[in-house]
């Protein structure tokens, strides 16, 4: 489901192809060689080299070129000139900057490489993901690990036990969304709960349900994602923001 509402943000909101898209934080390149498909131009940039790798290897695997595969950080894209891309992708690199001013330069780095009008797609784990999660799979998850989920609900910032199977992170709170983006000059365009309504049973629903039912509640979802009622109960958002200089009528 959130690859599916995604994707149609992306069809919505991209300019058309082949417009040139930097993939930051891609790992194995799902959007970027899906974008390639249709005929887009492009970068892929990672802080793993072995993602970089393996996406490579997916793209000749899916027959399709992209243009590069750039290795580094999201919060310094200096290898990239201002003003280069059309679209950015920031599908990632939030999740784990744990420190605002972080984010912060992730974000305005993204801002610097866009062209003027350019459109950026950042994503975020909502602030209470892990607690949805540990709804249905681990419901002792709140006991056993009280301290943690009290200061993940407190403060963001998941930094769970070795044993943990997910990594240290930051869980965005759905107010905290269009202030960061903004403050660096992008114009909202769109803040979207990309798993929508069925984020607890998406799994069941797509072992379970015919095509077309699940197509039925893809679009319903995507309808009601940009509701911000319901941007608390997903477990990722996506934000849809416009570059523009202020004499631009965005």
């Amino acid at each position: 489901m959130e690859f599916a509402l995604t994707w149609k943000a992306l069809k919505e909101y991209l300019p058309p192809a082949p417009a040139s898209i930097l993939d930051i934080g891609g790992g194995p390149g799902r959007y970027a060689i899906a974008l390639a498909k249709e005929g887009y131009d492009i970068t892929l940039f990672d802080l793993s080299q072995g993602n970089l790798t393996f996406a490579q290897d997916k793209a000749r695997e899916a027959g399709v070129s992209l243009s590069d595969y750039v290795h580094g950080s999201a919060t310094d894209l200096s290898h990239f000139a201002d003003n280069t891309f059309d679209a950015v992708l920031l599908m990632g690199p939030l999740y784990h900057l744990l420190t605002p001013e972080e984010r912060q330069q992730a974000v305005a780095e993204a801002w610097r490489v866009l062209r003027p009008g350019g459109v950026c797609f950042a994503a975020f784990i909502g602030r209470y993901a892990a607690v949805l999660d540990a709804a249905v799979k681990d419901r002792a998850w709140i006991v056993e690990h009280a301290e943690e989920c009290d200061e993940l609900l407190r403060t963001g910032i998941n930094r769970p036990d070795s044993d943990a199977y997910f990594t240290d992170a930051y869980f965005a709170h759905p107010t905290e969304v269009v202030p960061l983006i903004e403050s660096v000059g992008f114009q909202t365009g769109a803040v979207i709960a990309v798993e929508g309504l069925t984020n607890l049973v998406n799994g069941e629903l797509y072992r379970t349900a015919s095509p077309e039912i699940i197509q039925a509640w893809i679009d319903l979802n995507y309808r009601l994602a940009k509701d911000p009622s319901v941007h608390g109960v997903s477990m990722h958002l996506l934000h849809v923001g416009q570059k523009c200089w202020d004499d631009m009528d965005c």
